[in-house]
């Protein structure tokens, strides 16, 4: 590979990890707002009705598509990397935010601190909660991808891209709701409906980013002569 080549490699990696903790960081923000969407109707199950989701889900399933696109082409230690870099920068706005709402805002400001507090005051529990889920989900997608990787010699990239994903995104779901209701964040009542409706959207999505996947790893290992399974080795 040339210098030019790897600088550009280089480029697409600072990239992807500016996509991954921006959607990282950004899901953290947004969480309190919750939306219906369901195509089959109305329908409930276990007390909580199926894809009655927090928003903050819409960027999540990003950060999950972006490490098995870094695993792909440039190994398990970037990907690592991206989701140590993501925890630390997630904490660092959560840590910005809590202190803004903490300054007293002026007479004059278009938001008064009750505003401010009920769209972006952030509960450290439910974000405790939700930095611990991601920290097992990502390494176990990341661990899982590289298995099936090894496993298959580098071929069927949509076995090793769902099968990471489909049990990271159980551990992500499971973890984080169970840990709210133990804290009495969430009643215990719709614990097993929220498990369910949560990780069955999570698999739709993953469904859905496979041939985005596909489509990417194609172009970069077509933009730096890869052979199926061969990785990039970037400088550390």
């Amino acid at each position: 590979m040339t210098l030019k080549d790897k600088r550009l490699a280089y480029q697409i990696y600072l990239y992807l990890g500016a996509l991954f903790i921006t959607s990282l960081v950004v899901s953290n923000l947004i969480f309190q707002k919750f939306f219906y969407w369901n195509p089959f109707g109305d329908f409930t199950i276990f007390g909580a009705s199926l894809f009655e989701v927090s928003v903050g889900i819409l960027p999540y399933p990003i950060t999950f598509l972006i490490t098995d696109l870094i695993s792909e082409i440039y190994g398990r230690k970037k990907a690592n990397q991206i989701v140590t870099t993501g925890i630390f920068a997630s904490f660092f706005s959560i840590a910005i935010v809590l202190l803004a709402d903490v300054v007293p805002a002026i007479e004059s400001s278009p938001l008064n601190d009750a505003t401010f507090t009920k769209v972006f005051a952030l509960s450290p529990i439910a974000v405790l909660a939700s930095m611990i889920a991601y920290l097992l989900a990502q390494y176990v997608d990341i661990a899982i991808y590289h298995f099936w990787k090894g496993f298959t010699k580098g071929k069927h990239l949509w076995l090793r891209n769902n099968f990471s994903t489909f049990l990271s995104q159980l551990i992500d779901t499971v973890t984080v709701v169970g840990l709210l209701c133990i804290f009495k964040v969430l009643p215990w009542d719709i614990f097993f409906g929220l498990i369910v409706s949560g990780f069955l959207f999570k698999v739709f999505i993953a469904f859905i980013d496979t041939p985005f996947l596909y489509f990417f790893v194609y172009l970069l290992r077509k933009r730096f002569h890869l052979a199926e399974g061969e990785e990039i080795m970037l400088e550390v």
